[in-house]
């Protein structure tokens, strides 16, 4: 039997040697995720004087082990939480990240701005994160999602069920031909990390997300094109789209809209570290 502080410790320990960015925190899910417990009630068992088995030992063990060789937190758990949703995650999906969540909120503002039942269309979907976000917090919006790779969009499927979010399988830059000049946001978490910036990617998504969602091109903004050009056939006058991009595109992807004329208010935004993290657009009316 292994008290929880001692056991807390050990795994962190183990995991920072591995270059987990976060070990206190991933330990500390891994245990919660082995006891059956939310992450804050592992401190309380500790205090409480609870104790880990051996079986519950060797179940952590192998979690750890797979942890350091880098495998996503999410893959182990099964579970990856992204405002106020969580969302069944595996191999064959991009593990949604924190930072999306201001793109998805910021969709999920100017939806609410749009009128009684906007409607909304979030491209490139992956697991469903943003989709089911904005059909959580805007029950009445009219929510529409598209997600190319077979893989990804049966995660999708499994999230998004029962949500009333219309969930597609196809082309996001040729989908919803039948709303094109009806829809209010447009929201897209599209690839965007240039083929010569393999190295670079971390290894959790290098190794483990489907390519197809993590590269684009030689700039990385080979889909922000598409996204600019289908955007513009989909949104009503005045409608608003929003899309994530790589801290280096800051200046690269807001042009993509800039150059064409088709847009104003174009802005770019920053993530709660600073870094460039998405861009705004209005289709001219």
């Amino acid at each position: 039997m292994t008290r929880i502080r001692a056991t807390l410790a050990e795994a962190a320990r183990r995991l920072a040697e591995a270059g987990v960015e976060s070990p206190e925190s991933d330990a500390r899910l891994l245990i919660a995720h082995v006891l059956q417990v939310d992450p804050a009630e592992v401190q309380l068992l500790d205090i409480r004087g609870r104790e880990m088995s051996a079986g519950e030992w060797d179940a952590l063990d192998d979690l750890l082990h797979r942890r350091q060789s880098r495998e996503p937190l999410q893959h182990l758990t099964g579970v990856a939480y992204f405002r106020h949703v969580s969302l069944q995650v595996g191999p064959g999906v991009f593990t949604p990240r924190p930072e999306t969540e201001l793109l998805a909120g910021w969709a999920i503002e100017h939806a609410a701005l749009a009128g009684e039942r906007p409607v909304v269309v979030d491209l490139c979907t992956g697991s469903g994160a943003i989709a089911k976000s904005i059909k959580d917090e805007l029950p009445d919006a009219e929510v529409h999602a598209v997600e190319l790779d077979e893989p990804a969009h049966a995660w999708a499927s499994r999230n998004l069920a029962g949500t009333g979010v219309d969930l597609r399988q196809g082309d996001a830059f040729a989908a919803f031909a039948e709303l094109a000049g009806t829809v209010d946001v447009v929201v897209c978490n599209p690839p965007y990390i240039p083929l010569e910036a393999w190295e670079s990617v971390a290894v959790e998504a290098r190794d483990h997300d489907p390519h197809l969602a993590l590269f684009s091109g030689d700039d990385g903004l080979d889909a922000m094109r598409l996204l600019e050009a289908h955007a513009a056939v989909l949104l009503k006058p005045g409608g608003v789209v929003g899309a994530e991009h790589a801290d280096v595109q800051g200046e690269s992807a807001p042009a993509v809209f800039a150059a064409t004329g088709r847009w104003r208010e174009v802005r770019d935004h920053v993530d709660m570290a600073g870094r460039a993290r998405y861009l705004t657009a209005r289709l001219a009316r």
